[in-house]
């Protein structure tokens, strides 16, 4: 695995590759490395003939009030399970690589609002800002033919397809199923900050889901009282839930019983860590 912390030279190299043939897979990530993760490296690896993984923190993405700091580095631990996994290129940029000219300086690339308003984007404003600004500056910098993003952020997943395909870049921008816990729970850097018993009780917002999941296929069309219910019922259980919707999974609005392809999407608190999850219903 080469490791490269130079923009100009990873492109370089990269372009090289390409001029001779090779397809590249991308896999940009923030570290703290899991299985979740390395399922994306195996889906750009069978997609494409070189795999590129980019770790970077990226600050622009956070809140004033976030966890900026705390965020986990393990880079020692990452680059091993990257080894292991045969990645072609690990790409190190730091943030003066990616805001050469600070961040608040720095052109920056907005999604349409109907899309990062709402779920993730209503309780942390400028979030998918700093996400469409990265990307797009590391799908410049790497060139990728095929990009994979895990569906666990299935919101982030949607604005970046859209923002590959409204800007025309030239990336397949893949989305990858949520691998999960034992119990349920949906991987996540941010697991870390559980404890044991909070990670076995995490679980429980899989379980409300799945639950909501199950009224639906049944037939049940009211997704207010739907979602209402799912709040109480995690309330109850300790969990300070910031949203539980159901949605259009095309548009992200709240769905309309005329609606087959729908998604339901919860954030809440448990201790210190803010977990997500979504399930896709489809009604054919």
């Amino acid at each position: 695995m080469e490791i490269f912390t130079d923009k100009d030279l990873l492109q370089d190299s990269l372009i090289k590759q390409k001029l001779s043939g090779k397809t590249i897979g991308f896999v940009p990530t923030m570290g703290n490395l899991h299985d979740g993760h390395l399922s994306l490296v195996d889906i750009a690896e069978q997609k494409c003939d070189l795999t590129v993984v980019s770790i970077f923190v990226n600050p622009l993405q956070f809140g004033p009030n976030e966890d900026f700091d705390a965020y986990p580095r393990t880079l020692e631990a990452d680059q091993q399970k990257l080894e292991d996994k045969n990645v072609d290129y690990l790409f190190l940029p730091t943030t003066n690589t990616i805001y050469p000219s600070g961040m608040e300086k720095h052109t920056k690339v907005e999604a349409i609002d109907s899309l990062t308003n709402k779920l993730c984007g209503a309780s942390r404003p400028g979030h998918f800002l700093g996400v469409t600004t990265v990307v797009n500056i590391l799908f410049n910098i790497v060139q990728p033919d095929v990009a994979v993003f895990g569906k666990k952020d299935f919101q982030q997943f949607m604005i970046l397809k859209r923002m590959a395909d409204d800007l025309c870049m030239p990336v397949d921008v893949i989305g990858a199923d949520i691998l999960r816990e034992p119990n349920g729970l949906a991987m996540s850097s941010r697991n870390g900050y559980l404890s044991d018993i909070e990670k076995d009780h995490a679980s429980h917002l899989r379980a409300n889901i799945i639950a909501i999941q199950k009224q639906i296929e049944a037939g049940d069309s009211n997704y207010s009282s739907l979602e209402n219910h799912a709040k109480q019922q995690l309330t109850r259980e300790g969990f300070k839930v910031d949203y539980f919707n159901i949605v259009n999974q095309s548009t992200l609005e709240p769905a309309t019983p005329s609606d087959k392809k729908l998604l339901i999407a919860a954030a809440a608190w448990l201790g210190q860590p803010r977990l997500i999850d979504n399930q896709e219903v489809n009604l054919m």
